[in-house]
């Protein structure tokens, strides 16, 4: 299997992480067992998952022209992500992420800042590297705007484009059929889609289940794809692990074969703290994968 190209078009957050036993409840104060700051944002998380995959890796977003913009830019570049599309906005901050951990799950509030210029004019500049790509994948933290224009402009183009519909924010029917693949969770696919979604839209869904693995459709018929069972210690990133593996492992075979290679990265990266502190390698995806039978 040849190397993919992946341009990922997105956010770039800092993840300001506090850590408690006890969830304060509304005009409560509470004391923290820990805080801390970790590179994330959902576009600059599956950048760093395909990457550590063994994937080619552009990332195409803005950050602030702060502290945490330098920090966040020399980030995905150690991973090996070209950053040469990836610019700063004058007098803007960089986004942020607040994220409540506790009791093994977390709670998220998202502050866009500079991930609101990542414009359709913005990303225009690079529709050289867009039409190149063997994969585009997106998002819903940057304006809605320029994710209809990224995937319309790979639909003509028939690059292949995983869309992540996170957090769930409903687009025009044009947008969600220039899609090649549509991955919700339970919640978001209910949210966006209902019950039966239309046969069209249904065989572009790969559905994420958590514990539950992920049920997508196959020429209409229901394709269920177990998860791996561990003990998770923070499941921040879990999906955006699984959406960067899910578009390295698509060139490689099956739809399902690429479910299950992400549903191993994601049950990896489950294990360590932070969105990419667990995102593990191709080849720690691999020896997991040979451990639970192949």
């Amino acid at each position: 299997m040849k190397t993919p190209n992946i341009t990922v078009v997105g956010s770039i957050n800092m993840d300001m992480v506090t850590i408690t036993d006890v969830v304060p409840v509304q005009g409560e104060t509470v004391l923290g067992k820990d805080f801390r700051t970790v590179p994330g944002g959902k576009g600059a998380n599956q950048a760093v998952a395909a990457a550590r995959l063994g994937a080619n890796v552009r990332m195409i977003g803005r950050v602030g022209d702060d502290p945490f913009g330098h920090v966040l830019t020399e980030n995905l570049a150690k991973e090996g992500i070209i950053t040469d599309s990836v610019k700063p906005v004058t007098d803007c901050t960089s986004g942020v992420a607040t994220i409540l951990l506790s009791d093994r799950d977390n709670r998220i509030i998202v502050t866009k800042g500079a991930n609101e210029h990542v414009t359709p004019d913005y990303v225009a500049a690079f529709e050289q590297e867009l039409a190149a790509s063997d994969v585009v994948l997106l998002q819903l933290e940057i304006p809605l705007e320029t994710v209809a224009y990224v995937l319309e402009f790979c639909a003509k183009h028939h690059v292949t484009t995983v869309l992540n519909p996170a957090p769930a924010q409903k687009l025009p029917d044009a947008t969600w059929t220039d899609a090649t693949y549509i991955t919700p969770n339970e919640n978001e696919c209910l949210q966006l889609f209902g019950d039966e979604p239309d046969a069209n839209l249904r065989q572009k869904l790969i559905m994420t289940k958590g514990a539950d693995g992920v049920q997508f459709y196959e020429n209409d018929e229901q394709v269920q794809v177990e998860s791996f069972r561990v003990e998770p210690v923070d499941t921040t990133g879990a999906g955006d692990t699984f959406n960067g593996a899910f578009a390295v492992a698509l060139g490689g075979g099956t739809v399902k074969e690429a479910v299950r290679f992400a549903n191993a990265a994601a049950a990896l990266s489950v294990q360590s703290f932070g969105a990419q502190g667990g995102m593990p390698t191709k080849a720690q995806v691999q020896s997991f994968l040979q451990q639970q039978g192949g």
